[in-house]
């Protein structure tokens, strides 16, 4: 997943590379790999963020549920090599637009929550993600409360 989403971040000018936008599933792992990083943040990977994980990559970013998993493998696997939250979110904030990424910040809301609390450390993380998608007090307060009345 890292190569993959490497080769979509920075694609090689000499391959003609595609800089066109990505589809569902480049935009899955990249929402993916932010969610892996706020399951692991308590050094708790409960089942239910991971299981949350897998049906927001489906619903969200349209991918099917068996690529979802695959998606979510990979992130485990190799999420140690991942140097920042940036390289996710800056890809993210060039290819979708405001109500877009409410929707990937819903989702990481309802990882944090698929557990029944919210660690002070995955609320610190969420509002960083926040910030680096450029979005506002309330749109982050939106995000929370969509994921907040959703059931489960």
């Amino acid at each position: 997943m890292i190569h993959q989403l490497r080769q979509w971040l920075f694609p090689d000018k000499d391959d003609g590379g595609d800089t066109s936008a990505p589809d569902h599933h480049q935009l899955a792992i990249a929402a993916t790999a932010l969610m892996v990083q706020l399951a692991r943040i308590d050094n708790n990977e409960d089942k239910r963020e991971l299981e949350t994980i897998v049906e927001c990559a489906a619903r969200v970013h349209q991918v099917t549920a068996d690529e979802a998993r695959a998606i979510l493998q990979d992130a485990l696997d190799h999420a140690s090599d991942s140097t920042s939250l940036y390289e996710f979110t800056g890809q993210l904030n060039a290819r979708l637009n405001q109500e877009e990424k409410q929707r990937v910040l819903e989702s990481i809301w309802q990882v944090a929550l698929a557990d029944g609390r919210i660690d002070k450390y995955e609320e610190h993380l969420i509002r960083r993600i926040a910030e680096l998608l450029h979005l506002n007090h309330r749109e982050y307060m939106q995000a929370r409360h969509r994921a907040e009345s959703q059931p489960g």
